[in-house]
């Protein structure tokens, strides 16, 4: 792996030395971004719209609730079988082609007539919505190693805007046209941004495809998380943080439409608006980042997510305390989780596809856990349970960082001093 950092090295500089790479400028920099937001919204989109579903096509609760579940199980393997394939592969390629298979997926969500139909176009869309990481892969291949945390930043804040619109959106969309309008529009979107990608990202030369085949590159995967401490470290506060966030954001609908606010689809989806303010966050924390400052990052972001659950807590009696708590936790989220992907980008530059697939392997495993968690924790024992269960997933991340702190290298820190940052 050295060796091939180093040569990777000499290719972007021998590239840098012909001219300003047109990749990096902001407008393509923000053209990942709105492309990231616009397929894992996919993933999300259903979450308000299980009701309405579930009574069109005559979907038990039970089978409702598989929605969520396939879409996520759908994306966790994508991760690991489809985000890799960017190392051995024009990334440019792989990014349309995948935009233009998750339209079909799309397409048969929007025309699915029976339950089947339903739930085989939403495993097939949560597994193809994993082109979100391979464009994250590729901004980073491109960025140079001073202003990465900043172009990551940046892309992922694309990601967070795109996770908390997608329940405005569709809540707003199946109130006005129906659920069905949802998916024709997103599939509307994604065909366009396949042609516009298409024509403006940059073929892949930063260096060539590494020379391994599938299976070899899959083991990889595996070998890398056994190798880096680092890795493995920052895949746990990947999972525990997304299991807090999950905790939220899959539950606080029932508390909102019940007694005493009785909220509306397009209302309870209006509450991502607030949860925006995390994309702040992702761009500060970037910069940080290539400061040298990611572990204080981590630490101060972990504070305020565990105690974001202080005001979530009165979620029934004062909507103010609900924003507080849901731009706090928000904050804290994306601040550690663009963090994390700077840290071990940084690892194996040459295997940034394979890094960033595996770590979100976690991601959806943090989620998924979330998620189940918290609505089985609200029908059993109400929102103080659901908000003493995010409590302990964040305290659970900020005790392991107070526990490994000292004792994990920072390489954004070596790399900064070394540039005098």
């Amino acid at each position: 792996m050295p060796g091939n950092g180093e040569a990777v090295t000499r290719r972007t500089e021998a590239r840098s030395e012909e001219g300003p790479a047109p990749a990096l400028s902001r407008g393509v920099v923000m053209l990942f971004a709105v492309a990231c937001g616009a397929a894992v919204a996919n993933v999300y989109f259903s979450q308000p719209l299980l009701v309405t579903m579930g009574h069109d096509l005559a979907m038990s609760p039970a089978l409702v609730g598989s929605v969520v579940t396939l879409t996520h199980a759908g994306y966790g393997l994508g991760l690991f079988f489809l985000v890799p394939l960017g190392d051995v592969a024009d990334r440019r390629r792989i990014v349309v082609a995948q935009l233009l298979l998750l339209v079909v997926a799309l397409t048969v969500v929007a025309v699915a007539h029976t339950a089947a139909v339903l739930l085989a176009g939403m495993a097939a869309t949560g597994l193809l919505a994993v082109v979100t990481q391979t464009l994250v892969a590729f901004a980073a291949s491109l960025a140079a190693p001073a202003e990465r945390g900043r172009v990551v930043g940046l892309v992922t804040s694309g990601v967070v805007i795109g996770i908390l619109l997608a329940r405005t959106a569709s809540g707003l969309m199946a109130d006005l046209a129906g659920w069905r309008s949802v998916y024709l529009a997103s599939a509307s979107l994604t065909a366009l941004l396949a042609l516009v990608l298409y024509r403006v990202l940059p073929r892949h030369n930063a260096a060539p495809p590494a020379p391994l085949r599938y299976g070899q590159l899959l083991r990889s995967t595996i070998t890398l998380f056994a190798r880096e401490r680092l890795l493995r470290l920052r895949a746990l506060f990947c999972l525990l943080v997304f299991a807090a966030f999950s905790t939220l954001w899959s539950s606080v609908a029932l508390p909102l439409s019940e007694a005493p606010y009785f909220f509306s689809h397009s209302a309870i989806g209006a509450l991502g608006l607030i949860g925006v303010a995390g994309a702040l966050a992702a761009t500060v924390a970037g910069r940080l980042n290539d400061r040298g400052l990611s572990r204080r990052t981590t630490g101060i972001a972990l504070t305020l997510l565990a105690v974001s659950w202080l005001p979530l807590a009165f979620t029934r009696s004062s909507l103010l305390a609900l924003f507080a708590g849901v731009i706090l936790l928000d904050l804290a989220v994306q601040a550690v989780h663009v963090t994390n992907q700077t840290l071990i980008y940084a690892l194996h530059p040459d295997a940034g596809s394979r890094l960033i697939g595996g770590y979100m392997v976690f991601y959806s495993i943090g989620s998924a856990t979330g998620a189940i968690a918290a609505t089985s924790l609200y029908t059993v024992a109400g929102w103080g349970a659901v908000c003493a269960l995010g409590a302990t997933f964040s305290c659970l991340g900020l005790a392991l960082w107070a526990f490994t702190r000292h004792s994990t290298p920072d390489p954004t820190a070596k790399a900064a001093a070394r540039s005098g940052g």
